[in-house]
């Protein structure tokens, strides 16, 4: 191994010195140097899997002519769930590394929240088998609270079973706050098995004492501000901040005036998620970067962030620039502005249909996760003492929602939907075979007068969520989706107008990534013209509404939760 290892430094100095040939060469291309901020012409010798000269003139064995484009460091995803862009690993992969995100990190936690360690082992072995650098944070928080049911538990021991696996970074985003500043001894125990380790954060509108207790645990990054004071109050703290917008929570219109030159390395993004249809419609981490400097962003700030910020934040010192000894992740655009991907090499080797042909095929786990018997619609009945009751309120394009109150349409002791007002049932049903609740409350903001929509997808337990107008609707959609062994249903009057089966741990489809992308299409389609309903990302707003960990009022299989207190209240 030792010979090994000199014989390869052997012949990097001699291709870097331009002795021997470079085993491939960009020729013609400006690099963008992300550290100055300079543009400069100049060739790219790469030896292997590295970098072994910049600015000189250099020949290869092969070359590769990049008159009219830049050259900048691949770029990094700094937090996902493979599992919420409702493919495989595998699938991810094919989809993004094209467009130039060369290394992501991701948190499983919403496998692991279904399958436990099935899950987090799956994901530890796929990591080893895609084309892109997948990294693999341990999932600290499954169960993610007490206040849902949730069909897995992972303790301290268990995820330091998996701590020195190759592809693992450190502990995932703890989103637990409240049972940090509560002491729980869970917590405690996790956050004690990876302290000098790495630990994501995830502490939306934390501020304060609490921020100061929160950092003071060994957490150094997040991605749920939502305003600049916010973030800029995190920075201050020693806390990164990763710049996030997703299929739902797009954050980079409101963050885009921190990446200045001052911030930019303290600073990284993320996609925290994007499913296939919005990255073939808008991108993935290149979207962010054309989002960000589209907003007002100096291009070398953006850069630095997406590339070198994000690689030092999570201790990844082999990438994020364009220069000798780093690995040869590039990627070779038009226009620094556009982002415009026109050649992505990832180690060294140019990225195109041959780089995923022959990955060894991983076997998919979690068929038949949905433990659930048929539904009728008296099982959606929502008792009461009267009319008046707490109502979840939307907020279009984030996961924090509102606390609202309404009153509804009373009868025989039963609360009902009003469409007039815009307010909707929303319930929760248990569905890891432990128990039979069902969460049952009332939602305002979708939009719609008639029909129900269900997912299996349901933040961050993933039991099944629907909304709806109408109680007969939502026993179809939720009957259906059992059918289906998860996914996302669309019913209107009787009818299943789309739908998309998610039979991977009613998580991921075992499609390719292109057809998700057009049945996801078909499905948004019918939700926004069929049933009337006004939101971008309708399901994934859905989705998140059983997340008791976003204020401030959500809803769980055990009922509603009142995030602030970290408690359930009375419907």
């Amino acid at each position: 191994m030792q010979d090994a290892r000199k014989q390869a430094l052997g012949r990097r100095i001699d291709q870097a010195l331009g002795r021997t040939r470079a085993d491939r060469v960009i020729k013609n291309a400006r690099l963008l140097n992300v550290i100055t901020g300079e543009l400069a012409e100049g060739d790219i010798a790469i030896c292997g899997d590295r970098i072994v000269g910049t600015y000189e003139r250099y020949d290869g064995v092969d070359e590769i002519d990049g008159r009219g484009l830049i050259a900048v460091p691949g770029f990094i995803d700094t937090h996902v769930h493979v599992e919420s862009t409702l493919v495989s690993p595998a699938e991810f992969d094919r989809c993004v590394l094209p467009r130039g995100t060369t290394t992501a990190i991701c948190d499983p936690h919403e496998i692991a929240n279904v399958l436990g360690e099935v899950g987090l082992r799956y994901f530890l072995e796929s990591s080893r088998h895609t084309a892109l650098d997948l990294r693999v944070q341990l999932s600290s928080c499954v169960p993610a609270t007490h206040l849902e049911t949730s069909g897995a538990r992972l303790t301290a021991a268990d995820l330091v079973a998996h701590r020195d696996h190759p592809q693992v970074i450190g502990l995932a985003e703890f989103m637990n706050f409240p049972g940090i500043f509560a002491k729980d001894p869970a917590v405690l125990d996790k956050l004690a098995a990876f302290e000098g380790w790495h630990i994501d954060g995830h502490a939306p509108l934390v501020r304060g004492y609490e921020l100061n207790a929160y950092a003071s645990c060994g957490i150094r990054n997040c991605h749920e501000s939502t305003s600049v004071d916010e973030a800029r109050e995190k920075l201050r703290k020693g806390i990164q901040v990763l710049i996030r917008d997703g299929s739902v929570s797009k954050d980079v219109h409101a963050l885009a005036p921190l990446l200045d030159p001052w911030n930019s390395p303290f600073c990284a993004l993320c996609t925290d998620d994007r499913n296939p249809l919005d990255i073939a419609t808008e991108g993935h981490i290149d979207h962010l970067i054309r989002a960000a400097i589209g907003r007002g962003a100096p291009v070398e700030a953006v850069y630095r962030a997406a590339t070198w910020s994000a690689a030092r934040g999570f201790g990844l010192r082999d990438r994020g620039l364009v220069a000798p000894g780093y690995l040869a992740d590039i990627v070779l655009v038009g226009d620094l502005a556009a982002c415009d991907v026109r050649t992505v090499l990832r180690r060294g080797e140019v990225v195109d249909p041959s780089t995923f042909a022959d990955r060894p095929r991983v076997a998919p786990v979690g068929r038949g996760s949905i433990h659930l018997g048929p539904i009728t619609a008296a099982d959606f009945a929502v008792p009461g003492a009267g009319p008046s009751t707490p109502v979840i309120g939307l907020r279009p394009g984030q996961i924090i929602t509102d606390s609202l109150s309404a009153t509804l349409p009373f009868e025989g002791g039963l609360r009902r939907a009003d469409p007039g007002q815009d307010i909707l049932k929303i319930c929760v049903l248990a569905r890891h075979g432990g128990s039979r609740n069902i969460g049952r409350g009332f939602v305002r903001g979708f939009g719609f007068a008639r029909g129900a929509l269900a997912s299996s997808v349901g933040h961050d337990s993933h039991n099944v969520c629907v909304v709806g107008a109408s109680d007969e609707d939502m026993a179809l959609a939720v009957n259906r989706l059992i059918e289906l062994q998860g996914g996302f249903v669309a019913v209107k009057d009787g009818q299943v107008l789309a739908e998309l089966a998610l039979p991977l741990a009613g998580l991921m489809s075992e499609l390719p990534f292109e057809e998700v992308e057009l049945r996801l299409r078909r499905l948004r389609a019918a939700v926004r013209d069929e049933m009337g309903c006004p939101l971008d990302e309708p399901l994934l707003q859905l989705a998140f509404l059983p997340l008791p960990v976003i204020p401030h009022l959500k809803i769980t299989d055990m009922g509603l939760v009142d995030v602030d207190r970290f408690e359930l209240v009375a419907a």
